[in-house]
């Protein structure tokens, strides 16, 4: 009887065993594949042409790319007729003359076509040996209207020989009433360059040299 009660333990916990390792084996497999459990969508970037495109659709929209338009054309307007001011230049208080020497030292050696050396290097060369100054220079502020009036006077006085250049003020607006043409020192490239800090200034050539005159 014992050893028969034994065989059927046995083949109870052997039915058991079998039991559990086909559970393990089951999960091991799902473990393996758990398959697709949700919708799966690739990874992308939006097209950065898209995104701008978009954004210019939208301040259309709005209204704020037509302002944006009015805006820049009136800065363009306004720098076109108006340019900003030559900094560090101001109104003469004490009148004085002083020259400057437009020669320079040629750096490198200057050649023709053929190659032959027409200017050697460390040779001092001065413009004014070949070029003469057309007319006398006279830089004023026109945003003073004393300054204008007196440069009309000198206008005047001269026969309309001389080239009005502001450093100030508006060009067209000058260019306009005495319908003659007038410039500006733009950057003030020509007044750092000849060393002129004061207006009203007149330059005029003297010999190989050009005198600057700052006026009151």
């Amino acid at each position: 009887m014992r050893s028969s009660e034994h065989r059927r333990q046995s083949l109870r916990h052997g039915r058991t065993a079998l039991v559990a390792a086909a559970i393990l084996l089951s999960f091991a497999a799902r473990a393996q594949d758990l398959g697709v459990i949700g919708p799966v969508y690739p990874i992308a970037e939006p097209s950065l042409l898209e995104v701008i495109l978009s954004k210019l659709r939208e301040a259309e929209a709005t209204g704020v790319l037509a302002r944006l338009q009015r805006d820049t054309q009136t800065n363009v307007k306004r720098g076109i007729e108006q340019p900003s001011p030559v900094a560090r230049i101001t109104k003469t208080t004490k009148a004085r003359s002083f020259y400057y020497d437009p020669s320079i030292v040629v750096p490198y050696a200057i050649t023709d076509a053929d190659g032959k050396v027409i200017v050697a290097p460390g040779t001092k060369v001065n413009p004014l040996d070949t070029v003469s100054l057309s007319k006398t220079l006279l830089f004023i502020d026109a945003r003073d209207a004393a300054q204008v009036g007196r440069a009309r006077n000198i206008i005047d006085e001269r026969g309309g020989k001389l080239k009005v250049i502001l450093t100030g003020g508006s060009y067209l607006d000058l260019m306009r009433r005495w319908k003659r043409p007038v410039f500006f020192d733009q950057q003030g490239q020509l007044t750092d360059k000849l060393g002129i800090r004061h207006v009203p200034a007149l330059v005029s050539q003297e010999g190989k040299r050009l005198r600057i005159d700052e006026i009151l």
